[in-house]
């Protein structure tokens, strides 16, 4: 029999296996890897963050400046349109070049020529209605700021030769020609010389002075003389207004 001295034998140790390890590590490996991929998450959010603040920051800005410039530009707009409605007042008679065509906005329309003239070229033409000697019309014309009409084109004389036939109904209108001498030569109101050449288109009939314009068949043919204490209808003219 053995002889038993009392002590419980020792179990002896089982060493780790290498599955234990490997699994021991890819759990490691594991919570690194989640730890780095929160880290970068944060960082992704932080900068999301500071983005935003920086894009409402700016639209902010934006927003006030495009309020301040609105402001600025509301202001530069009634300024200009006290200075528009003074100016009016002030010069009465740009209502006549600038009428109001729109009584709802008060909205104008400039034009180059006075209401019941006609533009042609540089020029702007009023025939009248009613009838006067010529240094009578020639002073109304004056009064409106021009002359009685003077011919320097092909294009006018063909214009106010159409426009006279349409409106005379067959009477004749004071142009702005006069005898300036005996000799049978012509200036215009202005005090210019009619043409040579031009005169050949003036006919004359008997000891008359002042020019006029008979519409007929021919525009060529169309210039006379008569009496310039005739009563007749007459042609102003005056230049275009410059709207620049």
């Amino acid at each position: 029999m053995g002889v038993n001295n009392g002590l419980t034998p020792l179990k002896e140790e089982t060493p780790e296996t290498s599955t234990d390890k490997s699994s021991f590590h890819q759990y490691r490996q594991l919570n690194y890897y989640l730890s780095l991929l929160c880290f970068l998450l944060t960082i992704i959010t932080l900068l999301q963050t500071l983005c935003l603040v920086q894009i409402t920051l700016m639209t902010q800005s934006q927003s006030t400046l495009q309020e301040n410039k609105l402001r600025d530009l509301t202001n530069s707009l009634e300024k200009l349109n006290k200075s528009h409605q003074l100016l009016f007042t002030q010069y009465p008679a740009l209502n006549q070049y600038c009428p109001v065509s729109n009584s709802t906005t008060g909205e104008r329309e400039c034009k180059t020529c006075l209401g019941g003239w006609m533009p042609q070229g540089e020029k702007c033409f009023l025939f009248s209605q009613d009838r006067a000697d010529w240094i009578s019309s020639q002073y109304h014309c004056m009064s409106l700021g021009g002359v009685v009409a003077t011919i320097r084109t092909e294009e006018e004389q063909v214009f106010l030769f159409q426009t006279a036939q349409s409106l005379s109904h067959g009477d004749s209108y004071w142009l702005g020609l006069r005898s300036s001498s005996g000799d049978g030569s012509w200036q215009w109101s202005d005090g210019s010389l009619l043409e040579e050449g031009a005169q050949t288109s003036c006919k004359t009939e008997g000891k008359e002075l002042c020019g006029r314009l008979t519409p007929g068949d021919n525009y060529r043919k169309s210039w006379f003389t008569s009496r310039c204490s005739s009563q007749m209808r007459r042609i102003c003219e005056r230049r275009k207004v410059s709207l620049q």
